[in-house]
């Protein structure tokens, strides 16, 4: 059983997250990440387009096209081009990670994965907690 102050933290940031998703572009699927360490955001991503790139997420036929970015490694990256480090943070993720997403959460030291829906292919969750990061499915509050 978890700490009912930590739930009241976690579905928080869930809700944070879950604004940053409608800052996306994409139409078939809206998604926000955060990333917390010390109780602090350090940092926010939502799926799209590289950066100066057109915000046009699907192909004619409706599919997510390869350049988009899912909102964990956006997250990810913005951490990457900053003075902080993602090691021991916590990730926020509104839709569970896929298996590539699932490659990069653990080589950036986050240790802990708290998401609201799952994606139709739980392997990358499968992949975090065989791995040993803790992972939680938060459903609304």
């Amino acid at each position: 059983m978890q700490n009912p102050k930590q739930t009241k933290y976690d579905q928080a940031y869930l809700r944070m997250a879950s604004e940053w998703a409608k800052l996306s572009y994409c139409d078939r699927k809206k998604v926000g990440a955060i990333i917390v360490k010390d109780s602090m955001i350090i940092s926010d991503g939502y799926n799209g387009t590289p950066s100066g790139y057109k915000n046009c997420c699907e192909n004619s036929e409706g599919d997510t096209e390869w350049f988009v970015l899912h909102a964990e490694a956006n997250a990810i990256l913005k951490v990457a081009k900053s003075t902080q480090s993602a090691k021991n943070a916590t990730l926020y993720i509104t839709l569970s990670p896929c298996k590539q997403c699932s490659k990069l959460i653990i080589q950036s030291g986050i240790v802990r994965v708290v998401y609201r829906n799952e994606y139709k292919d739980i392997s990358g969750v499968n992949f975090l907690k065989d791995y040993g990061i803790e992972v939680l499915h938060l459903k609304e509050d």
